[in-house]
């Protein structure tokens, strides 16, 4: 399915209605270049779990961990060098755990996602409008 979003309160609203739609131990890749609007969608999801925290892309620590109707890992991929260096992090235990993962640059960790992983891919098209693409769950 792919949805266009007109707006960050657009992204933002979709990531809330994802957030209702998932169970403890899902892992979220979230794909798209810089300024895309990966932050603005883990906003909206973080907000649909319950969480009042304020959200922030997580590129200098890796991982923020937050409280809500389930734990989210939100997990910043981007200056990590490959699956090694996410391995000697433990960076698997976020891939299963109790708690929602949301992986932003997850394709540098591609062979390790787990099989039921959902993938959210977001393009920023000419008009700067984005075209949201869900694989894996239904919304």
């Amino acid at each position: 399915m792919t949805v266009i979003s007109s707006s960050e309160q657009e992204t933002r609203e979709l990531g809330k209605r994802m957030a209702g739609k998932v169970t403890p131990g899902t892992v979220i890749s979230l794909r798209g270049s810089l300024g895309a609007g990966k932050t603005v969608f883990a906003k909206g999801f973080a907000e649909g779990l319950g969480i009042t925290e304020a959200i922030v892309s997580p590129t200098f620590t890796l991982v923020q961990e937050y409280d809500g109707r389930l734990k989210l890992y939100h997990l910043d991929l981007y200056r990590l060098s490959g699956e090694d260096e996410f391995e000697s992090m433990g960076g698997e235990d976020f891939l299963y755990s109790d708690g929602v993962a949301l992986i932003e640059w997850s394709e540098k960790i591609e062979d390790m996602l787990p099989d039921d992983t959902i993938f959210i891919n977001i393009t920023i098209n000419e008009d700067l409008t984005r075209s949201i693409e869900i694989r894996g769950i239904e919304l």
